[in-house]
């Protein structure tokens, strides 16, 4: 009789820990007196040749063994702290590939504007919070979203009467269109000459007028006035970020973001206050300043990683900015913008490139994702093969003869599933039946051997993977009116999720050589959940706890 491959895999694992034991790990064990180790538990380990396990040892800040509940126990000595799992899920610490995390972090202090239903709550909400600040101070954040309210624009008109001593900037809740209260436009000298900038929109009124709609590249009219947040206040916003995402049991995040926020995130390491482990990426643009200094002081450790670069293509869906080839369905002859020269970013990812870094590119429209493929292809033609593993972040809406390539090519498909499940309640009427069939394909690209990177896109979308995993797998909208899934073949299984949030999130960092999986010598990060999510209905995957998060063998969240 054949022996089931699941035993096989795990006498292997057992093994393979064993000896890692006796040679590698023994004397460390022996003298030192701050293991731990976790018992009776189901473990996922991530490692697809060893997936489940019953135990885990610590020792410090790696893990030491992994294996069966006796295997583990002959490490127990008076020096070791023993945890009963009682049956509870283990895996790899959450890896949220895409968060903006200081502005997360201030967000979780500003004006909650996401879930307002109709035009007067969102003056309302506004109103209320501007009577909690004092006057002259910026509000920002919000996230709104127009269409809870059928789709209309809100306007400077709304909120000018309610913030007359307070400048407003919030932002809708993808980040590509904000609106600002005429005492903002003043502070910017908006008037009615103002010039339109290449690669964004002043939506303006009838008369003209903007109407404090600005799109894309026309934010940084406002941006350039905005009040700079003190560095006392940014270590705040870096302390909410983290403890929010310990919560969600997130252990890594990669921030895409900019060099002032890399000062923060390095200032904070200095401290040794970081809690959660960083990959940061800065702008494309700055390609030679990062090379440099990757030159003079390395590319980080294992709490602060550099070596990215972070590029644009287009916008967003929800703010008609995104590039496609065909017009959206609801605005004939508008089909989108992209926000940088072609060009412009031949040039950066192929300097970038030859520098040796990792290039990161937005794209969200069919055009824009065709646009950054034909140009990684060039790239990689031009400056030959190596390990330099291409992103494209959101690869959001695809044309069908492009999925494969993410494969042929080696990029990886940076996505966030919770989009899915909250863009699947309108995308339709915006880009009609045919194209929503390859948006957030997830199956296809798996099944087209392409590697998937999951996250959140914080602030855009909470960062909370549990609720990506339940988006990924079941496709339910948010709305509840697709009880089978919004496009329902291209759902995924709960393991291949968790893959995406742990070992394939740490591929696309090229840090999966430490994290991303529960094997001996791999950093001691993991979550501890009050239910195995492989198990249970997928419906029920989203009202699952977060009982423990470990960083680095310290608990950094519990319930």
């Amino acid at each position: 009789m054949k022996t089931p491959l699941k035993i096989v895999s795990l006498n292997f694992f057992v093994l393979f820990s064993i000896l890692f034991l006796f040679t590698c790990g023994k004397k460390e064990i022996s003298m030192n007196k701050n293991k731990l180790v976790i018992k009776n538990s189901k473990i996922w380990t991530s490692n697809s040749e060893y997936p489940w396990a019953e135990a885990l040892a610590i020792n410090k800040d790696k893990i030491i063994a992994v294996g069966t509940n006796e295997e583990i126990s002959n490490l127990i000595d008076q020096d070791t702290h023993v945890f009963d799992g009682d049956g509870k899920f283990v895996a790899p610490g959450f890896i949220d590939s895409h968060v903006h995390f200081l502005t997360g972090g201030f967000h979780l202090a500003s004006v909650q504007l996401r879930d307002a239903q109709t035009p007067g709550e969102f003056i309302q909400r506004i109103k209320d919070f501007a009577e909690t600040i004092e006057p002259g101070t910026w509000i920002t954040g919000g996230d709104w979203d127009h269409s809870n309210w059928g789709g209309e624009m809100p306007t400077c008109e709304w909120i000018d009467s309610v913030t007359q001593k307070n400048p407003v900037w919030v932002n809708r809740l993808d980040g590509h269109m904000s609106l600002a209260n005429s005492l903002a436009m003043k502070s910017a000298n908006v008037t009615k000459d103002i010039q339109d900038i290449k690669g964004g929109t002043i939506v303006r009124g009838t008369d003209e007028f903007p109407t404090g709609i600005f799109k894309d590249n026309a934010m940084t009219i406002i941006d350039e006035v905005v009040t700079e947040p003190s560095d006392q206040m940014k270590e705040r916003a870096l302390e909410a970020a983290m403890k929010y995402v310990a919560q969600q049991g997130v252990t890594s995040v990669h921030h895409m973001g900019t060099w002032d926020d890399l000062a923060v995130f390095e200032r904070a390491k200095k401290k040794r206050i970081l809690k959660t482990r960083i990959s940061a990426a800065v702008p494309l643009s700055t390609w030679e300043k990062l090379k440099t200094k990757i030159e003079d002081e390395g590319a980080g450790d294992f709490w602060l990683r550099i070596g990215g670069l972070k590029g644009f293509a287009d916008g967003s869906l929800g703010s008609h900015t995104a590039a496609f080839f065909e017009t959206f369905t609801d605005a004939p002859g508008n089909t989108g913008l992209l926000v940088n020269y072609e060009d412009d970013l031949l040039q950066w990812i192929n300097d970038g490139d030859k520098a040796g870094l990792q290039v990161i590119v937005h794209a969200i429209g069919d055009r824009a994702n065709n646009i950054i493929l034909n140009l990684y292809e060039q790239v990689i033609r031009e400056n030959g093969e190596r390990d330099r593993r291409f992103r494209i972040e959101h690869a959001q809406h695809l044309s069908p003869t492009d999925i494969p390539r993410f494969q042929e090519l080696n990029v990886i498909a940076s996505m966030q599933p919770y989009h899915a499940i909250d863009d699947g309640r309108w995308a339709e009427s915006v880009i009609g039946s045919e194209r929503i069939k390859t948006t957030y394909a997830f199956r296809t690209l798996l099944d087209t051997g392409a590697k998937l990177s999951f996250g959140s896109d914080w602030y855009v979308a909470p960062p909370t993977p549990l609720e990506g995993i339940y988006a990924a797998v079941t496709r339910r909208t948010l709305d509840d009116k697709n009880p089978d899934g919004w496009v329902p073949e291209q759902k995924i299984t709960v393991e291949e999720a968790l893959r995406a949030y742990t070992i394939d999130a740490a591929f696309a960092s090229f840090e999966e050589d430490h994290k991303g999986s529960l094997e001996p010598g791999k950093l001691a990060d993991f979550v501890i959940l009050d239910r195995d999510i492989t198990q249970i209905p997928p419906e029920e995957i989203r009202n699952v706890k977060v009982l423990k998060t470990i960083v680095g063998g310290e608990v950094v969240f519990q319930l």
